[in-house]
């Protein structure tokens, strides 16, 4: 498998600097700031970035689990919340809740939950993101 990467650059001071994040396959690259990653701003910050990538993962780890178990799902979406808090050794992830919905025929609602915590816990994200001391799963099936 390949090694992914993506680039950062930050100019200035932390609170009044800025910065630009930019993704390896030129689909995407975009401002971030103290206020976009602390307060509330226009911009996104490395929590939002780490949620997308985790939801992906966990949303495609999802898909694969379904179509081994021989019951694909007509859709599979993921939310992921990332919940940064200020502590004395500086900001801290303390926990990810991951919502998750499903469309799957022929699958009972068991089985979902069953599939589902076995992908938070294999998915590559999930693994990257172990130190974190809550990722919760909020699972809905139609």
């Amino acid at each position: 498998m390949p090694t992914r990467f993506a680039n950062a650059t930050w100019s200035g001071g932390l609170k009044t600097g800025k910065g630009n994040i930019s993704l390896e396959s030129n689909v995407w690259s975009g401002p971030y700031d103290h206020r976009s990653r602390f307060e509330k701003g226009d911009y996104t910050n490395p929590e939002e970035l780490l949620g997308a990538a985790h939801a992906g993962c966990f949303t495609m780890f999802v898909s694969a689990l379904l179509e081994k178990n021989g019951t694909p799902a007509t859709k599979v979406e993921t939310k992921a919340d990332v919940t940064v808090l200020a502590g004395a050794d500086g900001p801290t992830i303390t926990e990810i809740v991951l919502t998750l919905v499903g469309e799957v025929p022929n699958i009972t609602k068991e089985k979902f939950v069953e599939i589902a915590k076995e992908a938070k816990v294999k998915c590559p994200i999930s693994k990257a993101v172990a130190s974190v001391s809550s990722i919760k799963l909020d699972i809905t099936l139609k």
